[in-house]
């Protein structure tokens, strides 16, 4: 007997501290294994009279853009976010209620791949529609660098003026530890195939050979960007779109004024533009959740800082955050816009 209630004490107190994480804001408590089933959910967060069954689904892209398993809060497994990205991107193109959807994208970029397969899925949308689910990208604090490459998937860009956006570049990430090691006596003894199969490993300094195979691959992806750039938004000034290009960022005005974004406005602004688009006077604002999470507005799903790390399991938003910090990337090419690493 007294086992059983010394393990009856310690799940009370755990559940106390459950109580006590959640004092201002709403939380289930889940006994077992998880729910039952895990397929993504519709919450209307904003409704309209007369909207029936029509529906504008917002799906979010926030944080870092990472092609791995990001982990989620305590006792949850997390997501892998482009794949979870694809389960929305599916589940809207398969609705006959989602007439529209809205990409509300907060995010400074991340790796090219990553953001090259978040481009081709909302691509892949738009065929699998036949163009019939118009798609509008709403820029929220930052939508830089691989943030604006998803953008450019969009038939219209809607922008806060407060919106910093931009960036159109590619940056190749690694670091030197050679001097160090120097410094302290230590020698890396590194066996290749090839001169040049060590490029980028920061236990030795990088030859030009190595710096110029490099720069030809920052100049490919760099040219696929703008190429893709230049398709997506024409209206561009061809004298200044090597200066648009050249990596500098842009507040909401500014990128109005050059023709990266359509107009300024807000979600509701992307909403009405949604709605005009798909043909429908009237519609019900949704967000795609997993079973278990709370989804009280449009707002609930937006995170305060993209830089930030965020889960994705059970939250409403679709979350690219992780722990990685945008300081303390792993080496690689990246579509990013990092002040910290420039």
């Amino acid at each position: 007997m007294t086992r059983i209630h010394s393990v009856t004490v310690q799940l009370a107190v755990l559940l106390l501290s459950f109580l006590s994480l959640s004092a201002c804001s709403p939380m289930t408590f889940v006994v077992g294994l998880g729910p039952s089933q895990k397929e993504l959910e519709t919450q209307v967060v904003q409704s309209e009279p007369g909207a029936q069954t029509r529906q504008v689904a917002i799906i979010d892209v926030s944080g870092v853009i990472m092609n791995a398993h990001q982990p989620g809060p305590l006792f949850t497994e997390g997501e892998h976010p482009i794949s979870l990205f694809r389960e929305k991107l599916v589940k809207a193109a398969n609705d006959p209620n989602v007439r529209a959807i809205i990409l509300r994208i907060n995010s400074p970029g991340g790796g090219v791949t990553a953001s090259d397969a978040m481009y081709r899925e909302v691509l892949r949308f738009k065929e699998i529609t036949n163009n019939q689910k118009p798609v509008i990208a709403l820029l929220m604090d930052v939508a830089a660098s691989g943030g604006y490459y998803l953008a450019c998937s969009a038939d219209e860009i809607v922008a806060y003026p407060t919106t910093v956006t931009g960036s159109i570049g590619v940056i190749f990430q690694t670091l030197s530890v050679e001097p160090a090691l120097t410094r302290l006596g230590v020698q890396s003894n590194t066996i290749t195939s090839g001169p040049n199969k060590a490029a980028g490993s920061p236990l030795q300094a990088m030859t030009p050979e190595q710096r110029q195979v490099l720069q030809s691959m920052v100049n490919n992806f760099y040219k696929r960007f703008t190429k893709i750039v230049q398709q997506a938004r024409p209206d561009i000034p061809q004298d200044q779109f090597e200066t648009v290009t050249d990596g500098r960022v842009f507040d909401g005005d500014q990128a109005l004024a050059l023709g990266l974004v359509d107009q300024l406005g807000d979600i509701q602004t992307a909403f009405e533009e949604a709605k005009k688009r798909a043909h429908i006077s009237k519609a019900n604002l949704t967000i795609f959740h997993r079973p278990l999470s709370y989804v009280p507005t449009p707002y609930a799903a937006t995170p305060i800082n993209p830089n930030h790390s965020a889960s994705t399991s059970n939250s409403p938003a679709f979350s690219i955050s992780t722990s990685i910090n945008p300081s303390n990337l792993p080496t690689g090419f990246y579509f990013l816009w990092a002040p910290a690493l420039q």
